[in-house]
């Protein structure tokens, strides 16, 4: 039967949060319409890494409708049905293969972070394969965290809402920013296989303190020894504050991938050579903060300055407070937004709360028809707010059963 009261889109304007208000819109159903995408810029309209995350969603949702103006400065989006990696569509298997173009600058985090705040609320399980020259797992000069950092810093969080089983995120082939930081060549997999109704309600109300920091030390097409600079120069930072430090070291060769030119069409080469570092703190109550630095696609940076960088970081987020860092505080905000219709807390810290990403988060929930979020002092010395959120009880609409 065809839909009769179909609710005007939302418009809005700007490039700017475009990934969140399509996830939001995704998980709501309410179409948008956003305009004016970078039209004072020189080079107008979507970029490639926008128009590969759309082409993602269309790939893991059904019936959706995603339409462009001439220039790609309007989108009209109609969300469809979270279908996730069903068999028979997408990629046969029931995985979805999906590539990323040589000229994205942004890293897979900007892809993963977002799908997996749809995978709860998908019909059937998700299963991503990520490759392609654009595949970028380390950090990025453009600010996305590494996979690690995901895997590590963001995945457990949603053990608090009772999505905890069959998560896992493989990392396939690793791959630094290649030249100009586009371009990698790595390949990375996504697991989603945990369904809910409705996210459970939280009240995560106590930070705790640091018992343990753990981390990843990685080296692509460059030698070995630089990790071991990198991890023996953080542990001299950290060690004196947590004695329990412990950072893996995993080193791979750099990956071949297509580079056609004029004078050689089949021409190959290797990019995404360098190194980096993730390092996550976990406190007593399993509260954490993350830190991700890695080497320039330009070089130059010897690994102790990297390491001595990505440990300040780690303190400073700590020292921000809360129990949830910058990295996964929108997602948990969004999943406390979305699930059942009763009051959720959770304390963040004041720099996170007054971030302009969390800011603009509240007022695009605002928009889509949630609940205005109640604001309180948490008491501490540290001056932490505590953040209420009533859940809209939106769900999983492909899910029959509780």
């Amino acid at each position: 039967m065809a839909e009769t009261t179909q609710q005007p889109p939302l418009r809005f304007t700007g490039h700017r949060s475009l990934v969140h208000r399509l996830v939001i819109a995704t998980l709501t159903g309410r179409p948008i319409r956003i305009s004016q995408i970078r039209s004072n810029h020189t080079n107008p309209g979507l970029l490639p890494h926008e128009v590969s995350f759309i082409r993602l969603l269309d790939s893991i949702t059904n019936g959706s409708v995603i339409e462009f103006s001439y220039t790609g400065t309007t989108l009209v989006y109609k969300p469809g049905l979270i279908t996730g990696s069903a068999a028979g569509y997408g990629s046969s298997g029931g995985v979805v293969k999906h590539e990323v173009p040589r000229e994205c600058t942004r890293g897979i985090s900007y892809f993963l972070i977002p799908l997996c705040q749809l995978a709860p609320f998908s019909k059937a399980p998700v299963n991503v394969i990520f490759s392609g020259p654009g595949v970028m797992t380390s950090a990025t000069p453009s600010g996305d965290v590494s996979v690690d950092t995901v895997r590590t810093a963001i995945l457990p969080l949603y053990q608090q809402f009772g999505i905890s089983n069959n998560l896992e995120l493989r990392v396939l082939r690793r791959s630094n920013p290649g030249p100009g930081g586009r371009g990698g060549g790595g390949e990375v997999q996504l697991v989603f296989g945990h369904q809910v109704r409705l996210p459970k309600t939280i009240h995560v109300l106590n930070p705790g303190r640091v018992k343990k920091i753990r981390g990843v030390a990685y080296a692509t097409g460059v030698a070995a020894a630089n990790n071991a600079r990198m991890i023996d120069t953080a542990r001299g930072v950290l060690n004196p504050f947590v004695a329990d430090t412990y950072v893996f070291s995993d080193v791979a060769s750099a990956p071949l991938v297509p580079w056609p030119t004029k004078d050689n069409p089949n021409g190959k080469r290797k990019i995404g050579v360098g190194f980096g570092l993730s390092l996550v703190a976990e406190s007593s109550t399993g509260a954490l903060y993350s830190a991700d630095v890695a080497s320039p696609p330009q070089g130059g940076e010897p690994p102790e300055d990297l390491g001595r960088r990505c440990a300040y970081q780690l303190l400073e987020a700590v020292a921000a407070g809360g129990c949830a860092s910058a990295v996964a505080a929108p997602s948990m905000l969004t999943l406390m937004a979305m699930g059942s219709e009763d009051v959720g807390r959770l304390q963040l810290g004041r720099d996170v709360v007054g971030s302009e990403e969390i800011v603009g988060l509240a007022r695009d929930l605002r928009a889509f028809g949630a609940s205005g979020w109640g604001l309180r002092d948490a008491g501490n010395e540290e001056g932490e707010i505590v953040v209420s959120i009533v859940g809209r009880g939106v769900g999983n609409v492909g899910r029959k059963i509780a």
